[in-house]
């Protein structure tokens, strides 16, 4: 979950800064003299969308790095860190990836990320909290999961739908915010560029599309899972892969007061279905029943 949200949370700062940026270099006139001229918006959009999401992309292993405060293990100093890196190292080799780099980050929260544009250079990220709370075959299915999302090549597949997206996000935004300001000004008002009206709906519209997108991202998250897990289970056994999303599922179950509690007594239904939408990867029983069927 941190490689996503990491990444959107990356992706959306860029697009917005990089729409900024235009706004103060007056692109945006150019876009609406003599009304609004689609096909440079189009080109322009799809400069900066992509450009936001590989931006994002390139900058993902310092990203994360910097986040959790990820040290790369050159040389390992205990027995912990040497079975870490030559666990990555034999699943890597299995996968037909290069070795990524390995990291540990102090965490609580058993967890483990991968990253980077390259899945011949990425990164495998495992917090603390995962090598004290799990066995050695939990940790390794974990690793084959995450060693599985660099050889699928998910990073960059997630990279190519956001940018697609950005690019919608962007038209869209500012059509609306054309029509809008078209709506607000006089028929006799001579206007040079677009007025205030273009500037904040398109600014707080931009905002909003792009929340909306990322519900696509998610929904593209939640799909690569089961093949990760599928992975997961090709590189270290299905059995261990099963163990270790039960592992997960025991250590992350609420207790049903706080739960009931936070969700305030509803239930179930709708709430449950709108909770789906923003969940990056999908329950762990599901991931489990479909590791169960698979023959």
């Amino acid at each position: 979950m941190k490689r996503f949200l990491l990444f959107v949370a990356t992706n959306l700062a860029v697009v917005l800064l990089l729409g900024i940026v235009a706004r103060l270099l007056g692109v945006d006139r150019f876009l609406y003299q003599s009304g609004l001229n689609l096909p440079s918006l189009l080109i322009f959009a799809a400069i900066f969308g992509m450009g936001g999401s590989l931006i994002s992309l390139l900058t993902s292993k310092w990203i994360a790095k910097m986040s959790v405060g990820a040290q790369v293990i050159e040389q390992p100093r205990t027995q912990a860190e040497r079975w870490l890196v030559e666990t990555v190292r034999r699943q890597a080799q299995a996968a037909g990836i290069g070795m990524p780099e390995v990291a540990l980050y102090d965490s609580p929260e058993p967890n483990a990320f991968a990253t980077g544009a390259n899945r011949n250079a990425a990164l495998v990220a495992v917090s603390t909290g995962l090598l004290e709370q799990m066995n050695a075959d939990e940790v390794e299915a974990v690793l084959g999961h995450e060693v599985s999302h660099v050889a699928n090549g998910d990073m960059v597949t997630l990279s190519l739908i956001q940018g697609v997206l950005n690019t919608f996000v962007i038209v869209l935004a500012r059509v609306v915010g054309y029509a809008v300001d078209q709506a607000l000004s006089s028929r006799d008002e001579e206007r040079s560029g677009p007025g205030i009206g273009y500037w904040i709906t398109s600014m707080i519209l931009e905002i909003l599309f792009g929340m909306l997108a990322s519900l696509i991202v998610m929904w593209f998250s939640r799909y690569r899972e089961f093949h990760a897990d599928a992975g997961g289970a090709r590189l270290a056994g299905r059995g261990k892969m099963i163990a270790a999303l039960e592992r997960l599922q025991q250590l992350h179950e609420p207790s049903r007061l706080p739960s009931q509690m936070a969700a305030f007594g509803i239930n179930g239904g709708l709430g449950e279905g709108l909770r789906k939408l923003f969940m990056t990867h999908p329950p762990l029983e599901e991931r489990i029943a479909a590791l169960r069927q698979q023959s």
